[in-house]
C-alpha cells in the first residue's frame, strides 16, 4: 500500500517515488510495442492435402492478377490441361513447374505451401512426471524437471519449460549465460536472483523476464524450499 512508504513527515520516500516512476515507464514501454498477434484470431481453413493447397494458391493468385488460365499458360509455357490439373489438385507439380508458376505470378515459391495444414504437436506432462535431468552448468541441489519438449516446428522457436526446485542443500551461483529469452515465475519460497549487475527479490507470484545472454542465477536462498518455473526460448537452428 502507498501509505507504507510515507516517512514521519507524511511524505513519500524517494525509493517509493523511484519505483512508481520505473513502473510507469515500464507500462508506457509495453504500450509502445506493437505486439501484433491476436491469440483469438481464427485462421482460414487449411488443406490437409498438399496438392489441393498448391492448386488453391495458384488459382487465387492467378485471379488476383486478372489472368485467365489461357493467359497463365502463355506466360509459363504449360498447357491449359496441365494448369487445370494443378489448380484442381489432381497432380503433383515438380519444383521446376512451381518455380515457373511463381515467376509468372510474381510471388515467392513458398507462397504455394502457405495453405497447407502440417501436423501440430502437443505434449501433456502429468503432475510429477517431468523428466528430471542434469542441465549444463547445474550446481548441487538444483533439481530440474523438463516439463515438455517439441523439436523442429513451424514457429522457428524452441521452448524449454523447466520446474526448478531448490532445497537447503542447494548451492547459490550466478554463472548461467546462454542464448535466448528466459521467463522465471516463482511458485514457492523466496530467492534473490541476479541478472547482470542487478539483484531481484522474488516471491511467489513474481515474474522475471530477461535476456539470457547476461550472467544470471540465484545468489541468495531466502526462504526454502523454493520452486519456480523457468521457460527458455531461443531461435530454432535449421
Amino acid at each position: 500500500m502507498a501509505y507504507l512508504a510515507l516517512n514521519q513527515a507524511g511524505e513519500c520516500s524517494p525509493s517509493f517515488i523511484k519505483d512508481i516512476i520505473q513502473h510507469s515507464e515500464a507500462i508506457e514501454e509495453v504500450k509502445a510495442v506493437n505486439l501484433g498477434q491476436n491469440p483469438h484470431r481464427i485462421r482460414e481453413p487449411r488443406e490437409k492435402v498438399l496438392e489441393l493447397a498448391i492448386g488453391r494458391e495458384v488459382k487465387t493468385h492467378r485471379r488476383q492478377r486478372s489472368m485467365t488460365v489461357a493467359d497463365l499458360a502463355t506466360s509459363t509455357g504449360l498447357s491449359i490441361g496441365m494448369l487445370s490439373k494443378i489448380e484442381n489438385g489432381n497432380t503433383s507439380p515438380s519444383l521446376n513447374t512451381l518455380q515457373t508458376l511463381a515467376d509468372a505470378l510474381m510471388i515467392p515459391i513458398t507462397t504455394f505451401f502457405r495453405g497447407y495444414e502440417s501436423s501440430r504437436t502437443a505434449e501433456h506432462t502429468k503432475s510429477g512426471e517431468g523428466v528430471e535431468l542434469e542441465r549444463a552448468g547445474t550446481r548441487a541441489g538444483h533439481q530440474y524437471n523438463l516439463l515438455g519438449h517439441i523439436g523442429a516446428n513451424s514457429s522457428g522457436v524452441i521452448v524449454e519449460p523447466y520446474l526448478i526446485s531448490l532445497t537447503s542443500k542447494s548451492d547459490t551461483f550466478e554463472t548461467f549465460q546462454h542464448d535466448g529469452i528466459e521467463t522465471i515465475y516463482m511458485l514457492e519460497g523466496e530467492i534473490d536472483y541476479r541478472h547482470g549487475d542487478k539483484v531481484y527479490s522474488l516471491k511467489p507470484g513474481d515474474t522475471l523476464f530477461f535476456d539470457a545472454d547476461a550472467p544470471h542465477g540465484p545468489v541468495k536462498l531466502t526462504k526454502l524450499p523454493a520452486k519456480y518455473l523457468s521457460i527458455i526460448s531461443y531461435p530454432q537452428i535449421t
